[in-house]
């Protein structure tokens, strides 16, 4: 009987032990800021140019220095008469955001109301 109560002490505790032990997403893959002297050639070559770092988790999510964000949105599209597409990549906790709204939250607009707030939306590349 002190066999049977030592060993399913010990089986509570090793579930214990392992149910506590979640992981803490890490870094999967980090997305470094462009630097200003490749900009152009980036350009050139239909390169997606980084405005922020920023970084693909572990556990699906991505993250800023300042904020983590549920998805990461690629948002292609014309602008008004331009010669080509632009594609605008955000992070953000909505999946809600259309590509005429990307363009204006990523500087492009001088309404203050068109910009998201950094914990919903924060505009990290263009190309």
């Amino acid at each position: 009987m002190k066999k049977m109560i030592n060993v399913i002490t010990i089986m509570l505790l090793l579930l214990t032990l392992f149910g506590c032990s979640q992981k803490e997403p890490y870094v999967v893959k980090t997305y470094e800021e462009t630097d200003f002297a490749l900009t152009d050639e980036y350009w050139e070559n239909d390169k997606l140019v980084t405005m922020v770092s920023y970084y693909e988790m572990s556990d699906g999510t991505w993250k800023t220095d300042d904020y983590t964000y549920q998805y990461r949105l690629e948002l292609t599209g014309r602008m008004g008469n331009a010669a080509k597409d632009s594609t605008f990549v955000f992070l953000s906790n909505t999946e809600d955001i259309t590509f005429e709204q990307a363009w204006k939250a990523s500087g492009f607009s001088s309404n203050m109301a068109d910009y998201f707030e950094e914990e919903v939306a924060k505009f990290v590349a263009l190309k």
